[in-house]
């Protein structure tokens, strides 16, 4: 992502910070997580210590849901005209990388939002996320805040006692988008600093205990699958996930062998419970129930990501000039964008459908 030489909101001194003010998330997918997750648009000052928010404007636009949404932070202090003159050509690269036919009514009426906070809400509405929802993920990076400012561990360890209801899953995803954003910004002080309240946050906490142990199940379960090698079968696999010790090696077997986990898989684990009895049967029963649940949740998050795979090499072939596009977004290609990429030659290779591909 590139970055800018900016001034220090506080003591004007120069630093680099990643700014952006038009996020097309019809022409780049990955825009809106960008935005949300605070990616851009924020300064952190190596000299003062200051950290915030710039005040920049913004412009979010999304044909899917008809959105075009401007944000002008009154802190500028500029006149209408002069916010239109600054607005205008954004908008005006929005229309202009549309077709004809998807250039709706909504496009002459942008919706402007006084504040960035209330732009935040509409976008995270048209998703079913409600401002409740938000103020919950505001209380978590305003508690991540506090525990950056504290420089003891013991009255970290206070703080996260009194928070302890709050650091669950969607923390600790919060918790380690915002320490890989420091590390690629290339802010390493932040990002040590940010390694070590994870360890405390992990060892401390029930649920980072829970995360830690998961974490060594799938580390021994990925030992046991490498050992087995070419000679795995079904049916090594499903004698590995029934003599598993507990709920995070069962679910550490479905990340790592998913494909293996197929009807004929379920087939004879069915066949071995209805040849067990008593405790062992109702056991096994269990353990069908949960692969069952852990195989649906797994196939729900390759779902998302090879949908959002999808929603990036689209929005590559939709520009002029694809290999361009495609030069300035190699960091941004994941296996899944490669996959999806490589079905698409493939299809076009047997539709002889070349010009689509660029």
């Amino acid at each position: 992502m590139p970055q800018t030489q900016i001034a220090c909101p506080r003591c004007k001194q120069m630093i680099t910070a990643n700014v952006e003010q038009l996020f097309d998330v019809t022409a780049d997918p990955q825009a809106k997580q960008r935005l949300l997750s605070g990616q851009v648009n924020h300064a952190q000052c190596q000299y003062c210590g200051y950290q915030g928010r710039l005040a920049t404007p913004v412009v979010y636009h999304d044909n899917e849901k008809e959105l075009l949404l401007t944000f002008f932070p009154s802190e500028l202090g500029l006149p209408v005209n002069e916010q239109e003159r600054m607005i205008g050509p954004l908008i005006k690269q929005v229309t202009d990388r549309l077709p004809p036919e998807k250039r709706k009514a909504y496009l002459l009426k942008p919706q402007a939002n006084l504040t960035y906070e209330s732009m935040i809400e509409t976008i995270l509405g048209k998703v079913g996320i409600t401002p409740e929802m938000l103020k919950e993920q505001q209380d978590r990076v305003q508690f991540i805040e506090r525990l950056m400012q504290v420089t003891t561990k013991d009255v970290r360890s206070e703080l996260i006692k009194q928070n302890a209801k709050i650091i669950d899953e969607q923390f600790f995803a919060l918790f380690s988008r915002i320490a890989q954003n420091a590390l690629g910004s290339g802010q390493e002080p932040l990002a040590r600093a940010l390694i070590d309240i994870q360890t405390q946050l992990l060892e401390e906490t029930e649920y980072g205990r829970q995360l830690k142990e998961s974490v060594g199940e799938l580390e021994a379960a990925q030992h046991e699958l490498q050992e087995a090698g070419q000679s795995l079968t079904r049916e090594k696999l499903l004698d590995m996930v029934i003599s598993s010790k507990s709920d995070a090696r069962i679910r550490a077997y479905v990340s790592l062998a998913r494909g293996g986990m197929d009807y004929v898989f379920f087939q004879t684990l069915s066949e071995v419970i209805e040849k067990s009895t008593g405790d062992e049967k109702t056991r096994l029963e269990g353990i069908r129930e949960k692969l069952l649940g852990f195989v649906a949740d797994i196939d729900k998050q390759m779902e998302a990501r090879f949908k959002q795979a999808q929603e990036f090499v689209e929005s590559l072939l939709a520009q002029e000039d694809i290999e361009k596009a495609v030069t300035a977004n190699l960091d941004r290609f994941t296996q899944d964008a490669v996959d999806i990429t490589q079905q698409m030659l493939k299809e076009s290779s047997e539709k002889n459908d070349y010009a689509r591909m660029g």
